[in-house]
Parts: structure tokens; sequence; C-alpha cells
């Protein structure tokens, strides 16, 4: 049977048709959830925050040296994990003698730094009673090295920060009042903020973790549950630790992890935004690159690991968090597939069409106005958190780079970490990585 060219080509044409006439109704509901998912999660982060605020926050007093009232004030252990931290750990270890709460110990953990850190540790150590060093010849991550400082830590409330975090005179009492007041907290997560604003990176991040990481983390807590705590100043209670067997070392982020294990067990985890800790932060597109992979790789480990046990009727509490995390991730997708589709609609659109639906219209405009919205509310909220250097409120005009830069970034960075971790093969140690520090003005 002979089929001529021309045949062909007219199958092939009626064959496109049929896929882009049944395809359209799809693509526009993949639209439509692209657009509007992000716009609803947005105000329900802000009514979140808002509640914790007016309920934690509004007319919550402190003393003269802006320290809350512990009816008493238990010794505590500071856990300091480093990797090639040598530019950094004298500064991180002389601040954090600075703490304003009488009892404490420090116990820094070089886990087969190849620089100088572990030298700079041993002077230090020499100077300082409070600070313990304790060296592990290889790199065996981050989790083993808090594991190891844990088991030797002499006191039952471990504070843990990251060898260049700055951490506040008052975070430590600010943390181990949430032990006190309730025993069922397992850990506390502090209210990191960004040192390093010399680049556009540096100053968008700084609007980031007052819109996206601090309101998220008061919406989660308002809501009940919280997804992490911060891995660069997170307080733990040791015995919920011994409890949950620790962190684990097969997890690419131990903060994620150990918060998914604590909550399946029962503990609580509260959000503590006095508690504040200055931290250095990419200031690359590389390095912004490399560590959001690595945050939403982590992410989807946990999603993986611990689906089964939220069959528990006692992991209820988990379930909208669990659900809310996989939709983040399922968006993402939809975004590539509707990028991807893009071409072709260009292509059977006519050239009107195709200009129309590049001009700004309502959801556009009201996406873009919600934006500037939850990043108002937020920098209003952080702002009294950074009064010492001049408020966060001149940060606000650089937030509309915010969906350009990071949208595009956190897009790319979900699927590339989510392909990563379903491919991972489970008890594959997690290892130390030289990070990029960003850009500090001298």
């Amino acid at each position: 049977m002979n089929i001529s060219l021309q045949n062909v080509i007219a199958i092939l044409q009626s064959q496109w048709h049929d896929f882009v006439t049944a395809w359209e109704p799809l693509d526009g509901t993949i639209e439509g959830f692209i657009y509007y998912y992000p716009l609803f999660m947005a105000y329900i982060w802000m009514f979140g925050a808002m509640i914790f605020y007016f309920r934690h926050e509004w007319r919550q007093q402190g003393n003269a040296e802006h320290l809350p009232e512990l009816t008493e004030q238990p010794p505590v252990s500071i856990l300091i994990p480093c990797y090639n931290e040598g530019d950094n750990i004298r500064e991180t270890v002389e601040i954090l003698l600075r703490q304003k709460y009488p009892a404490f110990e420090i116990i820094a953990i070089n886990d087969g730094s190849k620089d100088n850190t572990l030298e700079i540790l041993q002077e230090l150590a020499e100077q300082h009673q409070q600070l313990r060093v304790v060296n592990l010849h290889t790199n065996q991550g981050k989790a083993m090295g808090l594991r190891t400082a844990a088991l030797l830590a002499n006191n039952e409330i471990l504070i843990c920060i990251d060898g260049d975090a700055l951490l506040a005179p008052e975070a430590v009492a600010w943390m181990v009042r949430h032990f006190q007041d309730n025993p069922n907290v397992g850990a506390v997560t502090g209210n990191p903020r960004i040192r390093n604003r010399s680049t556009l990176l540096g100053r968008i991040q700084v609007g980031e973790f007052s819109a996206i990481v601090g309101m998220i983390k008061r919406a989660q807590r308002s809501y009940g549950q919280v997804f992490t705590v911060s891995g660069v100043i997170a307080a733990f209670r040791k015995s919920a630790l011994h409890d949950v067997g620790y962190w684990s070392n097969d997890m690419v982020t131990e903060d994620i992890d150990i918060s998914w294990k604590l909550q399946l067990a029962g503990w609580s985890i509260y959000f503590e935004p006095n508690a504040l800790c200055w931290v250095l932060m990419p200031e690359t597109l590389h390095g912004l690159w490399k560590q959001r992979s690595r945050w939403a790789q982590g992410g989807t480990e946990v999603l993986l690991r611990y689906f089964r046990d939220l069959f528990r009727w006692s992991s209820r509490g988990m379930w909208l968090l669990y659900g809310e995390c996989l939709i983040s991730i399922f968006w993402a997708f939809l975004i590539l597939l509707h990028v991807l589709y893009a071409p072709v609609a260009l292509f059977n659109e006519s050239t009107s069409e195709s200009l129309h639906d590049l001009s700004p219209n309502w959801t556009s405009m009201l996406l873009s106005l919600t934006c500037l919205i939850q990043f108002g509310v937020s920098l209003f909220i952080d702002s009294h958190y950074e009064s010492r250097t001049g408020g966060v409120a001149r940060y606000y005009y650089w937030m509309v780079w915010y969906p350009l830069v990071y949208w595009l970034i956190n897009v790319g960075t979900t699927i590339v970490g989510s392909v990563r971790a379903i491919k991972k093969k489970r008890g594959q140690r997690a290892i130390w990585v030289t990070v990029d520090r960003g850009l500090r003005e001298k």
C-alpha cells in the first residue's frame, strides 16, 4: 500500500490538531493553578503570621537588657559543628562567649577540616575554659558531628549553631524559656538574619528571610506544625533527641529530617523570633543554586522517607504540612510543563493572541500586588528585630526583584533536588561540602 508524502503530512497535521485541541483546556487549568496557588498560599502565610504576631510578639515584654523572665537558668551546651571554618570560627566563638546567660559550655566539633580550623579551635580552648574541642579525623558529615557532640554534652538543653554564625547575646535565654514553659517542647528554632548585604542577592535575601522564611515559620507555628528548624540556629531537648535516635547520617538536610522525626514522635517545635543569629549566605548565582538544590533535595527526601509514618492516626497533625510540601513540588513541575508547552502555544496562535498573552493582565497584577503586600507585612513584623542595624524597611525596594530572581531559581532547584532525592540510594552518608559564604563588606 503506497501512501504519498502529502497524505502523511495531512495525517500528522490532523493528529497534531487533535492533540492541541485536547491539551488547550488542560493547559488553561494548569496556568490557572500556577497563578492562583502562590496567591492563595501568600494569604495563608500572612494570616498565620499575623496570628502569631498578635499572640506572641505584639506586647512581648522583657527587662532592660531585653531578656525574658526565667524561673530558673539551667546550664546549657552549645554545639558548633565545623568544616573548613578557619575564616569564621574565631569570631563565632568570641561572640558566643558574650551570652547574657550564667552557665553554658561550648563544644566545637572539627569534622575533618582541611584548613586551619582545628588549630584555631585548640588555641581558643587554651584561652577559654568553657570551650571543648572534639576532632574527627575524617569528614563524617554535620549529622555525625552533632550526634557526637550531643552524646558528650553535660546538659539537657542543647543549642546548635553553625561555624559562621554570630549568636545574639540574648538568644540562649529566649530559647531556654520554651523548654521551661512546656515539657513537650522538643526543639526551638531561632531567627536567622543575613550578615552579608553587599550585593543584590544579599539584599534580596534579607527580605526573603523575613517575608518567606520568617513569615512561614510564624504561620506554621500558628497552624500547629513546623516544616523545619533552622539549621544555623536551633535548640533541642536532649531527651527528645535520644527518643528519636538523634540526627540521621544519610539525610542531606539534617535539620529538616530531625524536625520531622521529633514531630512524628509527638514532640512540639516552637519558633522564637527573639533568638537572633547572624549568618553568611551565598551571594553568587552558583552558590545560591547549590544551596537551594540541597534544601529541595532534603525536603523531598523527608517526604519519601516518612510517607508510611503518616498513616498513623497520631501523625495526623503533619498531614496538612505534608500535603502543602507535596503540592509545592507538583507546582514546580507544572511550571516546567507549562514552559515547555509555551512554544507550541505561540506557534498555533495568531500574532495578536501571542502579543496579548505577553501583555500584563489582572492575574499577574494581582500576584505582584500580593507579593508586595506580603513583603510589607513581613518587614513590618520583622523591623523590630533589626532596629540595631537600622531596620529592614530600606530593603523593601529590592524585593521587586524577588519574583524574577528567586521564583525561577526555586522552580529549577525544586525539580533538580527532587530528582536527586528520588535517585539517591538510602543509607548513603551525607558529608560536608564547601559552601559559598558570600561577600562581606570590610
